[in-house]
């Protein structure tokens, strides 16, 4: 799984099919301190995520597992809202 933040939003108005209706938005990774990470990647939102929101994202046929995306091309999903971190 990748902690990241919700920086945009992705709007393609030509895409595969299985896309349709689907949000994509724009996630930087953050360290566990809320830190950003290097790089971006773009996720499918299955849990209605909002603009700065820490999210959990994962990829890969993990991300084909998120609820509403079986069969659909996807790499990488948001599948939580994070709350809180702790940590020692």
């Amino acid at each position: 799984m990748i902690l990241a933040r919700i920086i945009g939003t992705v709007v393609a108005t030509r895409k595969d099919p299985r896309l349709e209706g689907k949000k994509l938005l724009i996630c930087q990774p953050i360290n566990p301190k809320g830190e950003d990470e290097k790089g971006y990647l773009v996720a499918v939102d299955t849990v209605h995520a909002g603009f700065r929101e820490q999210v959990l994202v994962v990829s890969g046929s993990s991300a084909r597992m998120a609820s509403g995306c079986k069969d659909t091309p996807v790499d990488a999903a948001i599948v939580g809202i994070v709350d809180q971190i702790s940590g020692d």
